[in-house]
């Protein structure tokens, strides 16, 4: 058994007077422990609304949340507010993407992190303290004594991202979910803050879902990747055979968008023409049709379902009537 299995997640969120919008439809995927799943996908196609469904943070009142997600064995989704607070910080841990919003701007650096080991681990206010510095040392946070007298806005960005790391890690959680944790970092700090994930990955064990938006992240860091459009799984592969033959157009897409070093200069990128937006839900057909290349009509009328790619070796789940054929060796080589 997994350690986390999600199953049929569905999010619709409410507005009074408003359609009700579909942000998550029918996701379902696997985490092992010591494995790192990515979500990937443009802006809008449910990665983080299914991290917050998952971890119980998203408002009753304003979401219906409906399927699965059983962690070793015990269904979230079911717990109460009282029962998921337990288990957020001492099994399931999360690192937001914006640091300086995510941490109390009027709170010191050592409370936020002392107050979560009194909490869960029942640590006394002296115990918390040593171990809080340890924490902010591992994490790679220079004069961790000091750091813990200093407020949010007093740390640089990266070590801001390092902080609310530590805070992740403070109960030392079996999951955790890394949401965008380098998007306003500099190539240099970001390639620091992944390596510190994967070191902590490789230590402890411990399950990771990295949600981005940047296939560079993906390729450094996942095992397995699972393609989001319009709140569906499109795609999912290991890692190296989804970069080396991209099936579905959606994913061809996204990779023919990154800049390459070797192309030659003042070529044109090739971006996803439309928006995710304009296609939400998937009705009556597949939601990325209007903006594929590759659609034909069966494409409009029909909505494909999740199927096993019957083309290429390897373990991949496919949703599309017109994948990408597979490119010859020479292409295979530059994609990966």
């Amino acid at each position: 058994m997994a350690l986390l299995e999600v199953r049929d997640l569905s999010v619709t969120f409410h507005r009074r007077g408003e359609k009700s919008t579909v942000a998550v439809d029918g996701v379902s995927f696997d985490v092992e422990p010591g494995q790192t799943v990515g979500l990937v996908g443009e802006s809008g196609c449910g990665k983080s609304v299914t991290s917050l469904a998952i971890m119980g943070l998203l408002a009753k009142r304003g979401a219906t949340v409906s399927g699965s997600a059983k962690f070793d064995g015990t269904e979230l989704l079911t717990l109460s507010d009282r029962q998921m607070r337990d288990r957020r910080g001492r099994d399931l841990g999360m690192v937001f993407q914006d640091p300086l919003s995510s941490l109390n701007p009027v709170i010191s650096i050592g409370l936020q992190v002392t107050e979560v080991l009194e909490r869960h681990r029942g640590l006394s206010r002296k115990q918390a303290a040593v171990e809080a510095a340890e924490l902010l040392d591992k994490v790679g946070i220079p004069d961790p004594k000091r750091r813990l007298t200093e407020y949010p806005h007093q740390l640089s960005g990266g070590m801001r991202q390092r902080a609310l790391i530590a805070i992740a890690l403070a109960c030392r959680p079996r999951l955790l979910i890394a949401d965008e944790p380098t998007t306003a970092l500099d190539v240099t700090i970001q390639a620091q803050i992944l390596a510190l994930l994967a070191e902590l990955v490789r230590e402890t064990e411990t399950a990771l879902i990295m949600i981005t938006h940047d296939l560079g992240v993906v390729a450094g860091l996942c095992d397995e990747v699972n393609v989001l459009y319009a709140g569906r799984v499109v795609e999912r592969s290991g890692r190296h055979d989804l970069f080396r033959v991209p099936r579905h157009p959606y994913t061809h897409g996204l990779l023919a968008s990154i800049p390459r070093l070797d192309a030659p200069k003042g070529e044109r990128l090739s971006p996803i023409r439309g928006s995710v937006a304009d296609n939400i839900p998937w009705t009556g057909g597949c939601a990325f049709a209007p903006r594929c290349p590759h659609a034909v009509d069966r494409c409009v009328e029909t909505t494909p379902e999740m199927v096993v790619d019957q083309v290429v070796e390897g373990d991949r789940l496919l949703r599309c009537h017109n994948p990408v054929e597979p490119a010859g060796r020479a292409e295979q080589e530059m994609l990966s």
